[in-house]
């Protein structure tokens, strides 16, 4: 019965990274020259899911998921991040909906105040475009990933009670980037929240160090058995702390050995989770789909070559 659990571990593990667009990925990882609207379905070549980073920072058109839909194939999946808005981010009114923009209100910094009104109508965007996906089977989950300042020495879990239950029907997974959410007591609290509301824990890899930002690695958390999510920043402590950019942030190449290490990781996920979905976030030049490449050839899944690529490039 072990070696059948095994053989299925593979089919169940979906890899991808945190967008497909980067610039490192044009530069390094796309064939040169290709246009951009080409992009996505060369990629859907490689790899099965793609968590979307664009809808973080605006809520797409109707017809451009549309496009995302017709462009990959039937079995793709996009797991969607949430505007930041919701995310507890500050946000200035022009990244809201045009629709939107007139009714928000703004504090005495230039940003909008998420108000129980504008979040509902929010959402209500957000799910127009998201229901194209959903229809045609390929809307993973939803990803929140809340701000480092929110924190529990200032905020209750059960502020987003409100924000869960209007997406009580659609996967909702919570990446918290504030440490102490997790640490000590606290942890338990955080976990049986999510548990008792079937919100799926995001677990991470990043940098061994504790300041509040930088999330612990050692945690394997499920609290939907329906899905286990493990995002992969790197482990470069002094680029997450002190990098400007995203790319700055992130810029880290998981070794042959960490790969390994990821994939034994990702299978004891598999073991208590239907599906498992790992994310790439190491967005500098193309070290992302490359490691996310190397995991799937670990975890012993039919990969695609992308040109030019040789074997030692992969292991």
């Amino acid at each position: 019965m072990g070696q059948k659990t095994d053989q299925k571990q593979p089919d169940k593990i979906l890899v991808g990274t945190a967008s497909w667009s980067d610039p490192g990925f044009v530069e390094r990882w796309y064939p040169k020259g290709m246009a951009a609207g080409e992009r996505l379905r060369w990629y859907a070549q490689h790899f099965e899911m793609v968590e979307v980073n664009s809808t973080f920072y605006s809520v797409p058109e109707p017809r451009l998921v549309e496009r995302w839909r017709a462009t990959t194939p039937d079995n793709f999946i996009f797991d969607v991040k949430l505007h930041q808005l919701l995310s507890r981010h500050s946000a200035e009114a022009k990244l809201l909906p045009p629709e939107l923009q007139r009714q928000a209100q703004i504090d005495a910094h230039g940003k909008v105040k998420l108000t129980p009104k504008l979040e509902e109508a929010l959402i209500g965007l957000f799910l127009r475009s998201m229901s194209i996906l959903r229809d045609g089977r390929k809307l993973g989950v939803l990803l929140l990933q809340l701000s480092p300042a929110f924190s529990p020495r200032k905020d209750r879990l059960e502020e987003l009670e409100r924000l869960i239950d209007m997406l009580r029907d659609y996967r909702l997974a919570i990446e918290f980037r504030n440490r102490n959410w997790v640490v000590g007591p606290q942890l338990r609290s955080t976990i049986d929240f999510l548990k008792q509301r079937r919100v799926i824990f995001v677990n991470v890899d990043a940098p061994p160090a504790e300041h509040f930002t930088i999330f612990p690695s050692d945690l394997n958390e499920i609290t939907n058995p329906q899905r286990a999510y493990l995002r992969l920043h790197g482990r470069n402590a002094d680029a997450y702390l002190k990098g400007k950019t995203v790319a700055a942030r992130f810029n880290y190449n998981y070794s042959k050995d960490e790969i390994v290490e990821i994939a034994e990781r990702t299978r004891k996920l598999a073991a208590n989770a239907d599906e498992v979905h790992v994310v790439f976030n190491n967005n500098n030049l193309d070290y992302a789909p490359r490691a996310a490449t190397r995991l799937r050839a670990a975890l012993g899944q039919t990969i695609v070559l992308p040109p030019r690529a040789q074997t030692a490039e992969l292991f």
